[in-house]
């Protein structure tokens, strides 16, 4: 049976509401990697084409601290976050291109997921409208990873982290050590060398008394915040670090979720804003840390970075629908 749009649905689908008729470009899209990668590596990469594959035209940018990759390497074990963190902000809010779009997407691999919400939340210039993290430390570590037989790089960091954690030179120049968060075993609240000493993560968490209320403001902004958790993950400990939630005690395995903790109820940061308007996503895959597959991706892409539908997209599925009925 044939069934004809009514007028007033066709005379609303065309109006003004519903224009321009051309297909809109996506955000540009940065990215930023984790620890031990670079920029111009090959698996960054595949990820950019296949972003520009699944929303064609997307610009992409990787974030680095340096044109040369060995050196941009460097600085995902030393440097002060700080100091890097404002680069940053400089290089985004400098760009040609990127400082021209009106907003942009963000992805970040490990700890470059929390290195992309410490940018929204001190600088977002521009803005940025989609976050996804993956596998990232949001809440902290509670112990370092281990190093490749070879990595004698991340040997060197990692001797330096273990020697005094909270001292001005380990937090100034070891990027690990500044998202390390140590707990009181058995109330699970931040031990004071922490809230005293902690170079990034204490800051942009707003654990200290002084609350900084740009950094709430900033990213209850955005649209969504997806935070991918790899159920298989042994290389962040605790791996629930990704979703914001607490593990009290590694022994007994006691986890504190995001949501019954001060940071979301206060909502120092924001996140209790965001949720209330439906921009929290919680996501799990399967796997180990960054064991990330083609389709998970193309499903991300396709959900949170696609440009928005044109008026003629919403009409031919409205009226797609009306047929099926």
């Amino acid at each position: 049976m044939l069934h004809l749009l009514p007028l007033s649905t066709l005379l609303l689908l065309t109006s003004s509401s519903f224009l321009p008729f051309s297909s809109p470009d996506p955000l540009p899209l940065i990215i930023w990697h984790g620890l031990g990668d670079n920029y111009a590596a090959d698996g960054l990469k595949e990820v950019g084409d296949l972003a520009n594959e699944v929303n064609p035209g997307t610009f992409v940018y990787n974030i680095r601290l340096d044109e040369d990759a060995g050196s941009d390497r460097t600085a995902t074990f030393f440097g002060n976050l700080t100091l890097q963190l404002a680069q940053v902000c400089d290089d985004l809010a400098t760009h040609p291109i990127l400082s021209t779009a009106p907003a942009v997407n963000a992805l970040g691999f490990s700890q470059g997921g929390q290195f992309l919400r410490g940018y929204i939340e001190r600088c977002n210039n521009p803005p940025v409208k989609n976050l996804i993290t993956f596998g990232s430390q949001h809440n902290g570590i509670s112990k370092y990873q281990g190093c490749g037989a070879t990595d004698w790089l991340c040997k060197g960091a990692m001797a330096l982290l273990r020697s005094n954690t909270w001292s001005d030179y380990v937090q100034s120049h070891l990027v690990p050590a500044q998202y390390y968060r140590a707990t009181n075993e058995t109330t699970g609240e931040p031990t004071q060398e922490y809230l005293e000493h902690s170079n990034f993560l204490a800051d942009v968490n707003n654990e200290r008394e002084v609350k900084n209320e740009t950094y709430a403001k900033n990213l209850a902004s955005l649209d969504k915040f997806v935070m991918i958790l790899f159920k298989d993950d042994t290389t962040v400990i605790p791996k629930e670090s990704g979703w914001f939630a607490q593990v009290t005690n590694l022994t007994s395995g006691h986890v504190t979720e995001l949501k019954d903790r001060t940071i979301y109820k206060e909502d120092w940061i924001g996140l209790k804003k965001l949720d209330e308007k439906g921009g929290l996503v919680f996501k799990t895959v399967e796997g180990g840390h960054m064991q990330l597959s083609d389709e998970d991706l193309e499903d991300l892409f396709k959900t949170y970075f696609a440009p928005p539908k044109t008026a003629w997209e919403r009409i031919t599925d409205l009226a797609q629908e009306v047929m099926e009925l």
